[in-house]
C-alpha cells in the first residue's frame, strides 16, 4: 500500500513524485518505458528549456490552449519557484532570449539527473518497464492501478501524468485518455499543435524553395473570408512537404482549427518578409533604390532587401528579369514585387500527424479539474497534470512550465489528500 502512485516519468510525473514525497508520503512512480525523463532529456534540443521567466500575464498569452487555467496553480507554485527548485538542486540556470531559462551547462541530462537524485533522497520507489493497464476504482474513489502484467498496486491517491500523443517515441501514446473517460471525465478533441504544415503549391511540390529559411518573417493565417486570424513574426523554413520553423509551428494550431471550421478546405497563409512595411511603403523603398542606381541590374540593387533565393523567386513571379536595369523597369512590375515581398500568399492543406507534433492540443477537460489542487472533480483521490490536460502552449519553455507547475500542485495535493485518509 502506497500513499500516492504517480503514473508517468516525464517532467510533470517526476515533479509530482518529488512534491508528494517531500510531504513525507510513501510514493510509487510507475513508468512504462525503460528510462525516466525521456521527454525532459530531448527537450529544448537536448538543452532543456526548464521554464520561462516572463511575467505570468505573458506566459498565459503564450499558452493559447487554456492558459488562463494556470492562474490558480501559479498561485501555489510558479515559474520563479521552478527556477528556485532547480537551483536548490544544484542546477545553475541562465536566461536567454524571450525569457527562456536553460541550465548553464546546456545539458538536459543535468536537469534530469538532479530530479532523479532528489527522488532517491526522498525514497520514491520507481517501477520501470511497467505499463499500466487501468486505474482501480470503486464508485467512491480511486484505489490504485493494475499493470499489463496483472500486478496491482494500491494507494490512497493516484496522479496521472502520462502526457499526450505528441512525440510518441518518448512514451506518450495517449494511454491516459481512456482511463480519464472511465473515471467520468470528458476528453476534448485531440489535434496536433506546434507541428509542420503541408502544402501542395507547385513550388513546394517541385522543391524549388526546399531548405530556404526566412529570418524574422511575419507569417499570418487567414480564415476563408480573408480575415487575419493570427500573425507570428519569427524565422520560418520551406521544406520538401510544406512549411516549418518557429513562426509556422506557432501558426499551426490556427490552421488546424480553421480547417475544422471550413470542412477541411485549404487555408491561406501570408508571408511578409519585410515586417514593418506594407505594399505601398515597400514599393517606395524599392523604387527609391532603383532610381538611385538606374544603370545597375535590379537583382544587385535590391540584394539587401531579401535573401537571394527568395528575391530571385519573387522577381520571377513578378515578371521581372533579374538582369533588368532600373531605368527601363515599369513601376507596375515593382508594385507587384512589393506586394509579393509584404504579402506573399500561399495555401496549406493540413499538418503532419499528431505523432510528429511537439505538443498535443485537446485532452482531459479542465472544467472537470480543481485548479488549485489539480484534483478530479469526478473521482476523489484522482489527480491529473501535464500534457494529458487540455492545455497547450507555444514552444519556448511554456509547455514544460505548465507540466512542472501542474505536476508540483498535483503531487502536493495528492499527498495532502492521502494524509487525511485513515485506512
Amino acid at each position: 500500500m502506497y500513499d500516492v502512485i504517480i503514473i508517468g516519468g516525464g517532467p510533470s510525473g517526476l515533479m509530482a513524485s518529488i512534491a508528494a514525497a517531500s510531504q513525507g508520503e510513501k510514493v510509487l512512480l510507475i513508468e512504462k518505458g525503460k528510462k525516466l525523463g525521456k521527454k525532459l532529456i530531448i527537450s529544448g534540443g537536448g538543452r532543456c528549456n526548464v521554464t520561462n521567466r516572463l511575467p505570468l500575464e505573458e506566459i498565459v498569452k503564450h499558452i493559447p490552449g487554456n492558459g488562463r487555467f494556470l492562474y490558480s496553480p501559479f498561485s501555489v507554485f510558479n515559474n520563479e519557484d521552478i527556477i528556485a527548485f532547480f537551483e536548490g538542486l544544484g542546477v545553475a540556470l541562465k536566461e536567454e532570449d524571450h525569457g527562456r531559462m536553460f541550465p548553464v551547462s546546456n545539458r538536459a541530462q543535468d536537469v534530469a539527473d538532479a530530479m532523479f537524485r532528489e527522488m532517491d533522497r526522498l525514497n520514491v520507489t520507481v517501477l520501470l518497464d511497467s505499463p499500466v493497464k487501468k486505474l482501480l476504482m470503486t464508485d467512491e474513489k480511486v484505489t490504485g492501478v493494475r499493470l499489463h502484467s496483472g500486478d496491482e498496486y494500491t494507494a490512497k491517491a493516484v496522479v496521472v501524468a502520462v502526457g499526450g500523443k505528441a512525440v510518441p517515441q518518448t512514451g506518450s501514446t495517449g494511454d491516459g485518455y481512456p482511463w480519464a473517460e472511465r473515471a467520468g471525465h470528458t476528453v476534448t478533441d485531440l489535434y496536433p499543435t506546434e507541428v509542420p504544415l503541408l502544402s501542395k503549391e507547385p513550388f513546394i511540390v517541385s522543391r524549388e524553395l526546399q531548405g530556404l529559411a526566412l529570418r524574422d518573417a511575419a507569417v499570418s493565417v487567414l480564415n476563408k473570408k480573408g480575415k487575419l486570424l493570427v500573425t507570428h513574426q519569427m524565422d520560418m523554413l520551406f521544406t520538401h512537404f510544406g512549411l516549418s520553423g518557429p513562426a509556422v509551428l506557432r501558426c499551426s494550431q490556427y490552421v488546424v482549427k480553421e480547417m475544422k471550421k471550413n470542412g477541411g478546405a485549404p487555408v491561406e497563409m501570408r508571408i511578409n518578409t519585410l515586417p514593418g512595411e506594407n505594399a505601398e511603403s515597400a514599393f517606395q523603398l524599392l523604387f527609391k533604390m532603383m532610381k538611385d542606381e538606374p544603370k545597375k541590374a535590379v537583382k544587385n540593387v535590391w540584394k539587401s532587401i531579401a535573401q537571394e533565393r527568395w528575391l530571385l523567386f519573387l522577381l520571377e513571379r513578378s515578371g521581372i528579369d533579374p538582369q533588368a536595369v532600373g531605368a527601363e523597369l515599369a513601376s507596375e512590375r515593382v508594385r507587384v514585387l512589393a506586394q509579393q515581398l509584404t504579402a506573399f500568399s500561399m495555401f496549406v492543406n493540413g499538418t503532419q500527424p499528431i505523432e510528429k507534433a511537439f505538443v498535443t492540443g485537446g485532452g482531459v477537460s479542465i472544467k472537470e479539474i480543481e485548479p488549485k489542487t489539480m484534483a478530479s472533480r469526478k473521482m476523489p483521490g484522482l489527480y491529473f497534470c501535464g500534457e494529458i490536460l487540455d492545455i497547450h502552449g507555444y514552444t519556448g519553455g511554456y509547455n514544460i512550465t505548465s507540466a512542472l507547475v501542474t505536476g508540483n500542485v498535483a503531487g502536493r495535493s495528492a499527498a495532502a489528500f492521502a494524509r487525511e485518509i485513515l485506512v
